[in-house]
């Protein structure tokens, strides 16, 4: 018996919806940091979703801790989720270089990056739902403003 494209792409969705749900309901409880060198809160205009996070970085500008306390939608809470699994022990400036390509993914279909951060991949079918592309880059928007207060901070 063979399987249709249709039948493929219906598949495919529906991996990716269980998985973004899995990723969705690991962060519903919040995980603040005791001592953040930054906190920055964030909401979309567009839908009310509400991100803090707070972030630690070492002198060399690697995060070396991560909270957050998320009111989102599933695709706010399951990319935070990725970034709590991700962000402590890489750099700010690969954190701002994959939500550049995020960007650039969601825009123009532009490769996501590797490694540590692949489970980006499954956000990939937003990319035609234009309406959703605040409500993935919600917590980068506030990671990337946090990592910008330490180093004014630190200026």
């Amino acid at each position: 018996m063979s399987t249709s494209a249709d039948d493929t792409s219906t598949a495919m969705i529906d991996l990716f919806s269980e998985k973004l749900k899995d990723y969705s309901r690991a962060v519903r409880e919040d995980r603040r940091l005791p001592a953040p060198q930054a906190t920055v809160e964030k909401t979309s205009r567009l839908c009310g979703s509400r991100i803090t996070v707070d972030v630690t970085l070492d002198d060399a500008e690697t995060i070396t801790g991560f909270g957050y306390a998320v009111r989102a939608c599933a695709l706010g809470e399951a990319v935070t989720a990725i970034l709590a699994e991700c962000l402590v022990g890489h750099s700010a400036t690969e954190v701002n270089a994959v939500a550049a390509a995020m960007r650039a993914m969601l825009k123009d279909d532009g490769p996501l990056p590797g490694g540590d951060w692949q489970d980006l991949e499954y956000l990939r079918l937003v990319r035609d739902l234009r309406s959703r592309h605040g409500s993935v880059m919600l917590p980068f928007d506030a990671v990337e403003a946090a990592i910008a207060e330490v180093r004014k901070a630190r200026a």
